[in-house]
């Protein structure tokens, strides 16, 4: 096992360093064009140019404080680990750093671009989440500093649930006439007593609360925990004018679906680097697709009519009450409403699971510092990728937007922390080459899903296709039919079912 790993290894460098040569003598890639750099510099890549203003000033901050130089280089995206292999190769272009997706740490490990990182207490749940240290961990070696993150939450209007809420106080208000307290004082002390013994602590306290912090409660309470709560509120909520539907996301995009089958399906393991821990094709899966299935009856919509910039303005427009978004939406809402553009109060908050039984688990993607395994200063280059990851992620956020994968930026009061939460518990994007094409595979069977496919059998042909996919063979998974609905008769109350035994004997 471990000569052929070694022989995959030297497969893959010849083919990266054959592929960057034809690149390179047909000159589409500037990226590839030599660069002289100071000796005592370092030099870190990255393909994001929302990312120059921040990488400019942390090297500037870095030199002040340690004395070392450090210089930003913004590179082309594509073929970007081949571009860093063959500058590694040649004298005077080695990057020291680079900043790349999590799910390419394989191919950099693999071509040596990634060098396995001494521990010293940074990759541990005091720092980063879980998410965060799997998403850089591969074969069990930390190759990489986790920097920032990408999942999804679930985007609320508050203003239509305000209104709600107060719909239903001022109801309950309305229903206590004043001529209830003037009834006969004779026995209403001892009644009052027993129906207050009656009630649960909840709502004891709910009567205490003033007409305000009743509606704020109801807030809270009508903010879906599971999908059924959703499809509650679908089915009684009074719309608005303007309103046009409950709920709404990308069906056509795995990172907005993934939510749905994200606990029970196993894409690689842990740290998402195990070709023999695939599964995605159990009961769990299917029911939870099924479950997906059925939005569609409640939330009818063509999956190729919507995108994901649709979904963000017709919730700016007052068009529907939830939404699946990204962490781009915290900043777009927070700027609409401050410049007037947006008339309603919102929020942010978890997944819902999929019912009191069923959970949820959002896909993440982390983007990490890479120190280059071809340094000549990887001392030096661990020192700045760790400024920039942990030290300086305040910064990071204010300067780019972008979340940071550090703990503790963000307190339970602010907008942006559903995301963190979120990504805590998230499955983070796997790293095996093999199965890159898995999630193009994955977006058409939920569309497949949507459309009324057979549920079963459209997991089984994915699961087949992926595992063909790491294993070059033809793989046949046996054929899961779908649970069978239980029996009426396992409802009935136990005095029921010795009536119905009692009236079979006579």
């Amino acid at each position: 096992m471990k000569e052929s790993k070694r022989i995959i290894s030297a497969l893959i460098v010849f083919v990266m360093l054959i592929g960057a040569l034809i690149a390179s003598r047909n000159n589409t890639l500037d990226v590839r064009q030599v660069e002289s750099y100071d000796d005592d510099s370092l030099v870190i890549w990255y393909t994001d140019d929302n990312l120059t203003d921040y990488l400019n000033t942390m090297a500037v901050e870095f030199h002040e404080l340690k004395g070392i130089r450090v210089v930003p280089r913004l590179k082309e995206g594509g073929d970007f680990i081949e571009s860093i292999y063959m500058a590694s190769m040649e004298d005077g272009t080695t990057p020291d750093m680079y900043i790349i997706g999590s799910d390419s740490l394989e191919k950099a490990y693999m071509s040596g671009c990634a060098a396995i990182l001494s521990d010293n207490g940074y990759f541990n749940e005091a720092e980063y989440p879980s998410s965060a240290v799997s998403a850089v961990t591969y074969h069990n070696n930390p190759v990489a500093y986790p920097l920032y993150f990408e999942t999804t939450a679930l985007l609320y209007n508050k203003t239509y649930l305000t209104e709600i809420a107060s719909n239903i106080v001022n109801a309950e208000t309305a229903k206590t006439p004043d001529s209830e307290s003037s009834e006969d004082s004779s026995g209403s002390d001892s009644a009052d007593s027993e129906d207050e013994e009656e009630k649960d602590e909840e709502q004891i306290y709910y009567d205490s609360l003033s007409t305000e912090d009743k509606i704020t409660y109801r807030v809270d309470k009508s903010i879906p925990v599971t999908f059924d709560d959703l499809l509650t509120f679908a089915d009684n909520f009074d719309a608005p004018e303007g309103v046009e539907t409950i709920f709404k996301w990308d069906v056509r995009d795995i990172f907005y679906n993934y939510f749905f089958v994200g606990e029970y399906i196993d894409m690689g393991g842990v740290n998402g680097d195990n070709p023999d821990e695939i599964n995605v094709y159990n009961l769990d899966a299917i029911k939870a697709m099924l479950r997906f299935q059925e939005m569609n009856q409640f939330f009818s919509f063509e999956s190729e009519d919507v995108t994901y910039e649709q979904v963000k303005n017709e919730f700016l427009e007052g068009k529907m009450v939830f939404a699946t978004v990204t962490t781009d939406a915290v900043r777009l809402l927070r700027e609409k409403s401050e410049n007037k553009e947006f008339k309603y109060e919102y929020g942010f908050t978890s997944i819902p699971d999929l019912s009191e039984d069923m959970s949820t688990k959002s896909l993440s993607e982390t983007t990490a510092v890479v120190i280059n395994g071809y340094s000549d200063d990887i001392d030096n280059a661990n020192e700045f990728a760790r400024f920039l990851a942990i030290e300086n992620a305040d910064s990071l956020y204010e300067m780019t937007g972008k979340f940071p994968a550090v703990t503790g930026v963000f307190g339970e009061e602010d907008a942006e922390y559903a995301f963190v939460k979120e990504y805590e518990v998230s499955s983070p994007m796997p790293k095996m080459m093999a199965t890159s094409n898995s999630w193009l595979l994955m977006e058409g069977t939920f569309a497949d899903v949507w459309s009324g496919a057979d549920v079963s059998h459209s997991l089984q042909k994915l699961s087949e296709q992926i595992k063909h996919q790491i294993s070059g063979e033809d793989i046949k998974e046996d054929f899961i039919p779908l649970p069978k609905e239980e029996e009426e008769v396992e409802y009935l109350d136990e005095e029921a079912l010795k009536q119905e035994a009692q009236s079979e004997e006579n």
